[in-house]
Formats: structure tokens, C-alpha cells, sequence
């Protein structure tokens, strides 16, 4: 019994690390690269292959159940990385006293693991986590994401007004560029222009508009240092462009999958629902709730591919 429990509490242990993250991260850029390889994939550009392309078997369109078996791996490509970012991200002193006030159930403030635990576990972890990216067939971004956590992470960047938005939008470029990835499969793959400029769009609404996650931790983030927009523009700044910038994203969506009104209608309710208490609703309660109904609206914004090619309304 003995190691089924050193398992079960080493499980307890990596959820702790991961689960604030884990709906708002790894699920919407899974769902990224399975609601746009449902779509027959127009965003991935394959090599020629003239062997394969005389096989009838070797269709474009990529099936449901094709999906499905490729489901878990994009899942365990992008819970892997965010693994190692919030191994990183968690262990710094600095990081354990604000997550004291704004995340006490973390493992390393209630005291599951130390510091320096959380270290010899990173220099297992990330060589596992490199394996995993390149069987796969997402080694590039991978070895990128890992540049972006020690950008982040060890030289502070996290903490930087401005460069934090940055750093986190081009990770989620790279998370859901490899979930594209591997969703198609074996083989060597890049993005087609119609997949750069998506991935680019979505880079572009987190960019903007991710600050609302900060929010509701403006009281650790003063005790860290960290420069967030709304501690280093005034709360009143982040607020009105959060409003402004996920009206205009859902807008700029709308137009680039030409959606029906009956469709964008949909979307623009939930992005009104968002700018409404963004505007007015100002305590760290309902902070947290504006902050679940953005990532509701984050998510729906890629499930766009799909719904365009069944938009009849």
C-alpha cells in the first residue's frame, strides 16, 4: 500500500501545482487544436508526400474518431508544459508569499513539498516534458515554451508591466500552435498563413484582455512587486480596456469567420456580460467570477472554425 500512496499524494501534489491553470490553460488551447483539426484543418501546411498522395486511405479530412485518439496527447502536451511553467512559476520566495494571500491551497504553502523539493522535482520533470514534446512532434514549441518560463519565471519578466502580457500571448501561441500539432499527428508540420494569422488573432485577445485575471489578486501582487497593468496604469485603465478590447476581439472574430448575426450574437452577449462587470463589479469575489465568464468567453472563441462551417442561420 505503500506506493500506491506515495502515488496518489505525488498526484495530489502535480493537481496542486496545475489546477488554477489547468481549465483557463491547458483545456481552452486543447480545445484549440481539436475544434480546428475537426474542420478538415486548413490551418496546418503538410510536405508533399507522392507515396501517400496515391493512397486512397490517406484522406484530408480529419475524423471524429481521429480526434478522439489524439485527444489525450494533446491534453498531456499542454498539462506536461504548464507542469513545468507552474513548478517554476510557484517555487521562487518571492511566489510562495503572494500565493499565501492569493492561492494558500498551493502545494508549497501548505507545506505538501519545499522549495527546494519543487526543484529536484523541475530536474526531472523538464527532461521528461522535452521526450514528451518531441515523440509528439511538438519539439520546437516546446523548447521555446521553456525559454518563455525562464523569461517569465527566473529572470522576472512575469513581473514586468507590459512584457508579462507579452510573454503570456506568445505562449499561447506556442501551446496552441503544438496542440495543432499534435493533433494531426506524426510528421513534420507548419502553420498555413489561414493558421498563422488564427493563432496570431488569439495571441492578439490574450494579449489585450488576459490582464483580467489580475484583478482579483491585486492585494498579492502589491506585496510581490509585480507590475501588472492594473497596478501600474490605475485599475480604472485595465478595467475600460478589458471592456473595450473584448467588444472589439469579438467583433474582429465575427468579421473573420463571416458568422451570422444569429451566431455573433451569441458571442457578443457573453462579451457584453464580461465588459458589464469588468466595469462595474470592483471586489475580488466578483473579480474572480468576471474572470470565469471571460475564460467562458476565451473558450467559445474557439470553437469559431467548427461553428462557421455549420453556421446555417
Amino acid at each position: 500500500m505503500e506506493p500506491l500512496r506515495l502515488t496518489l499524494n505525488l498526484i495530489k501534489i502535480i493537481w496542486g501545482f496545475i489546477e488554477s491553470d489547468f481549465v483557463t490553460f491547458a483545456v481552452p488551447n486543447t480545445a484549440f487544436g481539436v475544434f480546428a483539426n475537426l474542420t478538415n484543418n486548413p490551418f496546418i501546411t503538410a510536405p508533399f508526400n507522392f507515396a501517400a498522395s496515391l493512397s486512397s486511405s490517406n484522406a484530408s479530412i480529419s475524423t471524429a474518431s481521429h480526434i478522439l485518439l489524439r485527444l489525450p496527447l494533446i491534453l498531456a502536451f499542454n498539462v506536461g508544459n504548464l507542469f513545468v511553467f507552474d513548478l517554476a512559476n510557484q517555487r521562487a520566495p518571492h511566489s510562495v508569499a503572494e500565493d499565501r494571500i492569493n492561492k494558500p491551497w498551493r502545494p508549497i504553502p501548505q507545506g505538501k513539498i519545499t522549495t527546494d523539493q519543487t526543484r529536484q522535482l523541475m530536474l526531472i520533470t523538464i527532461p521528461a516534458v522535452l521526450c514528451l514534446n518531441y515523440v509528439l512532434g511538438a519539439w520546437r514549441q516546446g523548447v521555446f515554451i521553456l525559454v518563455l518560463s525562464w523569461l517569465y519565471n527566473d529572470l522576472q519578466g512575469g513581473d514586468e508591466a507590459f512584457v508579462r502580457e507579452i510573454l503570456i500571448s506568445v505562449a499561447y501561441g506556442l501551446f496552441n500552435s503544438g496542440s495543432l500539432s499534435v493533433a494531426v499527428g506524426p510528421g513534420e508540420h507548419s502553420l498555413s498563413p489561414l493558421g498563422l494569422l488564427w493563432t496570431a488573432i488569439v495571441s492578439g485577445v490574450v494579449l489585450t484582455t488576459m490582464q483580467v485575471q489580475d484583478l482579483k489578486d491585486q492585494a498579492g501582487d502589491k506585496i510581490r512587486g509585480r507590475k501588472t497593468i492594473a497596478l501600474f496604469m490605475g485599475e480604472q485603465f485595465s478595467r475600460t480596456s478589458i471592456a473595450f478590447f473584448v467588444c472589439f476581439w469579438s467583433c474582429v472574430c465575427a468579421y473573420f469567420w463571416t458568422l451570422s448575426p444569429f451566431t455573433f450574437g451569441a458571442i457578443a452577449i457573453v462579451a457584453a456580460v464580461v465588459a458589464v462587470r469588468v466595469l462595474y463589479v470592483r471586489e475580488p469575489k466578483g473579480d474572480a467570477r468576471t474572470w470565469r465568464l471571460w475564460c467562458l468567453w476565451h473558450a467559445s472563441l474557439y470553437t469559431l472554425p467548427l461553428i462557421r462551417l455549420f453556421d446555417i442561420f
